[in-house]
């Protein structure tokens, strides 16, 4: 069984307090969040946020998985970029996620965009991220070039 951790870390009261994530990797080390970092910095350089976490993994785990869907058809991929992009809404009870967006783009010489696509739709559906957010609609569109 592989495991993986990350620390959470929270001061304060929910509104006025903050926090900070830390990684085992050490990729995040002691990153703040809080209140203006989720819901109110605009440009998201204030600290990081649950959803951009999430929207790293996805991004980083189907990117993965699309790479293996190619390789396994026998071709190799020269480079693939997707921007995972969390959807959130304020609904009863509260702040809900209503869906992930996963942008594909690709260069990978000798695959036509029909078989890319169904590799990329694959690699969605397969991918374990995708599989532990299953609750949430995940939409995908995928570019050669």
């Amino acid at each position: 069984m592989l495991k993986r951790t990350s620390t959470a870390v929270w001061r304060g009261n929910g509104p006025k307090g903050n926090g900070n994530v830390t990684t085992l990797s050490g990729a995040l080390k002691e990153q703040p969040y809080g209140v203006n970092t989720r819901f109110t910095s605009e440009d998201g350089r204030a600290g990081t946020n649950p959803e951009e976490l999430i929207a790293a993994a996805h991004a980083s785990c189907f990117t993965m998985a699309t790479a293996f869907q190619i390789t396994n058809a026998g071709l190799e991929p020269t480079e693939l970029q997707t921007v995972a992009t969390v959807s959130m809404e304020k609904q009863d009870p509260g702040w809900t996620i209503v869906g992930i967006h996963l942008d594909l783009r690709g260069t990978v010489p000798g695959l036509d965009a029909a078989k890319f696509n169904e590799l990329a739709e694959t690699a969605k559906k397969g991918c374990p991220v995708s599989r532990a957010l299953a609750a949430v609609p995940i939409s995908l569109s995928a570019k050669l070039g």
